[in-house]
C-alpha cells in the first residue's frame, strides 16, 4: 500500500485523513502468472495499482494474440475503454509474472474523486498519461520500422527486456518472433 500512496503523492497532495480514506478504498489482489486481471468480453470492474509483477494487454485478431502494452510495478492497470463507460472489454490483461495489486472498483473510485481534495486532478492526470502513451504507440506503428520500434521498446522498458518472453515483445513490436531474432542479431553486430 505504501507504494500506491507514494505514487499518488507524486501526482497530487493528500492529507493524512485522505491517505487513510484511500487505503480503505483499495483492496489487495493476487494474480498468478498466466491468470487474467481482465478477459476480452468482460466488463472491466477495477483500476489496479501494481505493487509487484508485470502485466500484458492483448487482443484477439483473427485467432492471433496481439500484444498492445505492458504495465509493471508502480503503474496503474485497467482498460479504461471498458471501465469508464461500463461496457465489455475488447482487450485482455494478463499477468506475465505473479502480481500483487491494490484494486479499486468504479463506485469507490468515484467516491475517492469526490472525497479527496485533488482526487479529480489525479484521475485527469492518469487518463492524460494513458492518452499520450496510446497516441505515441499509434504514431510509431505508422512512422517507425520494426527495428526502430524494438529499439524504442528497449529504451522505454530497459528493465523489462529480460522479464518478458520474446514472442510477446515481437507481438508488441508488430512482427513475428523470427524477425525479432534477426533484428536482435543485427543490433548486436552493429554494436560490436
Amino acid at each position: 500500500m505504501s507504494r500506491l500512496i507514494a505514487a499518488i503523492k507524486s501526482l497530487i497532495r493528500i492529507s493524512a485523513d485522505e491517505e487513510q480514506l484511500i487505503a480503505g478504498l483499495f483492496k489487495p489482489l493476487q494474480i498468478q502468472s498466466g491468470q487474467y486481471f481482465l478477459e476480452e468480453g468482460q466488463l472491466c470492474r477495477y483500476v489496479g495499482f501494481i505493487e509487484e509483477g508485470l502485466m500484458r494487454y492483448h487482443m484477439n485478431d483473427n485467432g492471433n494474440q496481439k500484444t498492445l502494452y505492458f504495465n509493471k510495478e508502480g503503474e496503474f492497470v485497467s482498460n479504461y475503454q471498458s471501465f469508464l463507460p461500463r461496457v465489455p472489454s475488447n482487450t485482455s490483461i494478463q499477468a506475465i509474472e505473479d502480481a500483487t495489486l491494490q484494486v479499486i472498483n468504479y463506485a469507490d473510485l468515484q467516491r475517492m474523486y469526490t472525497a479527496v481534495n485533488e482526487g479529480e486532478k489525479l484521475g485527469r492526470l492518469a487518463i492524460e498519461n494513458v492518452f499520450i502513451n496510446s497516441l505515441e504507440q499509434l504514431k510509431s506503428f505508422y512512422r517507425d520500422s520494426p527495428s526502430d520500434r524494438y529499439q524504442h521498446f528497449l529504451r522505454s522498458y530497459p528493465d523489462l527486456a529480460q522479464r518478458i518472453p520474446q514472442y510477446y515483445i515481437a507481438s508488441y513490436v508488430g512482427i513475428k518472433p523470427q524477425s525479432l531474432s534477426r533484428i536482435r542479431k543485427r543490433l548486436v553486430t552493429q554494436n560490436k
